[in-house]
């Protein structure tokens, strides 16, 4: 039985989600940000070393790192689902989007909201951080522009991933300028995988991640 170790208002929704599209048997054991630090609880130590959610366990393996834990899950117990073929060149555009939102995408949103609560203090960085948004947010808007998701004709893995990129940048009220990443966040969120996972992980706040 593979094992989510899940942190409200985390990343590790993502996992639930590929689980819940994949159809596969899990089990969430469930932890709870401190309210006022919103930092995660120290019983997730005893679970990988750096205390952070997402971490699945399944026989005897522990896994951490979001894009790490949807590979593993895919290669693992995709059966071929949720990624293109390995041959082709698309997959080799999944891998790289697969790797692109935590390695790219999501450091100047995250930027945008702690250095936005220091008020004139982080005024000097905001127009770095501000432009960095746009670039990464403009790249994705081409990328989906005529198309439903970001790899092939189907979800994927990819889209699954990059999901908290574009959830987080419509939670910061960003995503007007950009039509492609709104409707295909629209498109995610009506997906009955989607919603099944949110009922099991619960509904999570991003102004607050």
């Amino acid at each position: 039985m593979i094992v989510v170790h899940h942190l409200n208002d985390s990343r590790s929704q993502r996992a639930l989600w590929l689980l819940e599209d994949l159809g596969l048997p899990y089990e969430v054991k469930r932890y709870q940000r401190d309210p006022q630090t919103r930092l995660a609880p120290v019983e997730l130590k005893a679970v990988h070393p750096l205390g952070k959610s997402p971490v699945i366990v399944d026989d005897g393996r522990t896994v951490a790192e979001s894009a790490a834990i949807l590979d593993y899950l895919v290669r693992r117990h995709g059966g071929g689902r949720m990624q293109p073929d390995p041959a082709s060149a698309d997959y080799d555009a999944y891998v790289q989007w697969l790797h692109f939102a935590e390695g790219s995408a999501m450091l100047p949103l995250m930027l945008a909201l702690y250095v936005g609560r220091l008020g004139e203090a982080g005024a000097p960085l905001q127009p770095r951080i501000h432009s960095e948004v746009a670039s990464h947010l403009s790249y994705i808007d081409a990328a989906l522009r005529g198309r439903d998701w970001l790899v092939g004709n189907a979800l994927t893995a990819a889209d699954i991933q990059l999901s908290f990129i574009g959830e987080v940048a419509g939670a910061q009220g960003l995503l007007k300028d950009y039509p492609a990443i709104a409707a295909w966040v629209a498109r995610f969120q009506a997906l009955p995988a989607y919603k099944r996972a949110i009922e099991v992980g619960g509904p999570y706040s991003f102004a607050k991640t």
